[in-house]
């Protein structure tokens, strides 16, 4: 049998619509699992720190 827990967290209202808009989900819960899911099967996910990934994403979007 599966355990199922209950998370949350704060998003920006911008980063939770890119976030619907990526996975194509319109329900926040499902978007929200859509994008862990993704997380979790990539195969790229440990390649290098998130941190590093995510600074260089944000540097390509302000250009």
């Amino acid at each position: 049998m599966v355990k199922i827990v209950h998370a949350q967290t704060v998003l920006g209202e911008e980063i939770l619509n890119e976030l619907k808009k990526k996975t194509g989900e319109s329900a926040t819960k499902d978007a929200i699992a859509k994008a862990i899911e993704h997380y979790l099967m990539c195969p790229y996910t440990h390649e290098e720190p998130l941190e590093k990934r995510l600074e260089e994403v944000l540097r390509k979007k302000k250009r």
